[in-house]
């Protein structure tokens, strides 16, 4: 097993509904938010818009785990069943800003519930933690949620434990273990998603995820010349600068000489 998932560490997650590796690929590593400082939007959002639609009745399913919890504080089900009430509630429109897909403020609220909630479900060492439910939670654990990268490696850890196979959930493992300055988990993960990858990609999907390595934060820093002058930034995910250039030297002039006789 490349990665240690027996160790009290696990009790984290992430969650990751990528479509595959031909998505993957195909959309340049968009959907982990690689070199676009995105981090979980695209699929991850689209995947949740319409979890909220039962909302009474989620907010019900809520009510009823959280009593049965409180009277039972280790029945291993009712804290399983009551993170994924949270997370189904979580994508309701109170919850979701629809302009955006990003959680509101309202949100996050519930996305720290959900978190406590999965930590008591995997305190209590259940004999196989629900993968399916740590790739919920992965939203939870995203730049547009609490921003816990390395929470998301833990359960990303466990995701790929169930799914050893998913060249996609290796790179979204090493996306967030760059993030989380895990640069071993990073690189082990890299290899990985490299080696399960298509042999025609595999230099694209290498160099994608040695950028986020160099650049964990969202996007390289570009160089570029506008009306003879020389300005550097970040790349944004539109493919401009990431807030305001920063003006450094006036671009060399261009001379021309000419010999004489």
């Amino acid at each position: 097993m490349l990665f240690d998932l027996r160790g009290r560490h696990r009790r984290r997650a992430v969650k990751v509904i990528y479509v595959g590796l031909a998505v993957l690929v195909g959309g340049g590593l968009i959907l982990f938010g690689v070199g676009a400082g995105t981090g979980g939007g695209g699929l991850l959002n689209a995947a949740t818009e319409n979890e909220g639609s039962g909302g009474a009745s989620f907010s019900n399913q809520i009510k009823k785990y959280e009593k049965t919890t409180r009277a039972q504080p280790s029945n291993v089900a009712a804290w399983e069943k009551l993170t994924l009430a949270q997370l189904h509630e979580a994508g309701g429109e109170a919850y979701v800003d629809r302009n955006t897909g990003a959680p509101t403020a309202k949100g996050k609220e519930l996305f720290a519930k959900t978190a406590r909630s999965w930590e008591s479900y995997l305190a209590l060492n259940p004999p196989k933690p629900s993968a399916e439910l740590a790739k919920l939670m992965v939203r939870v654990f995203g730049e547009e949620g609490l921003n816990q990268p390395a929470s998301a490696v833990q359960v990303l850890q466990l995701v790929v434990a169930a799914e050893p196979q998913n060249a996609s959930y290796y790179a979204a493992l090493a996306e967030y273990a760059y993030k989380a300055k895990n640069t071993r988990v990073g690189d082990l993960a890299t290899s990985k998603a490299v080696s399960l990858a298509p042999a025609a990609q595999r230099a694209r999907v290498k160099s994608e995820l040695e950028a986020v390595k160099k650049s964990p934060n969202g996007g390289s820093i570009l160089t570029t010349t506008t009306n003879g002058t020389v300005y550097t930034g970040k790349a944004s995910g539109s493919g401009g600068f990431e807030g305001t250039a920063v003006k450094t030297t006036p671009a060399p002039a261009t001379t021309s000489t000419t010999k004489t006789k």
